[in-house]
């Protein structure tokens, strides 16, 4: 199941829509099937991505990037 964004020729509204088989949809604010589909991208969200702020500092004798002992200097 899809989600799409569109466009309403008709008034100017955004929107997003599930789309389910061959339905066709229609303006929320209108309800016109005048629609241009938009152009959109995806966004992934999981609490086990790792940010930047949370990765550990890199070894201060070699620069292993995996963080301090990582690369067994002493």
């Amino acid at each position: 199941m899809p989600i799409y964004e569109y466009e309403c020729r008709d008034c100017g509204s955004r929107f997003e829509k599930i789309i389910y088989g061959k339905a066709e949809p229609q303006c929320p604010s209108c309800n016109s099937a005048d629609l241009a589909r938009l152009l959109s991208t995806f966004a992934v969200s999981t609490a086990s991505v790792r940010s930047a702020d949370s990765a550990p500092a890199a070894c201060g004798t070699c620069g292993d990037p995996r963080g301090a002992g990582a690369c067994s200097i002493n």
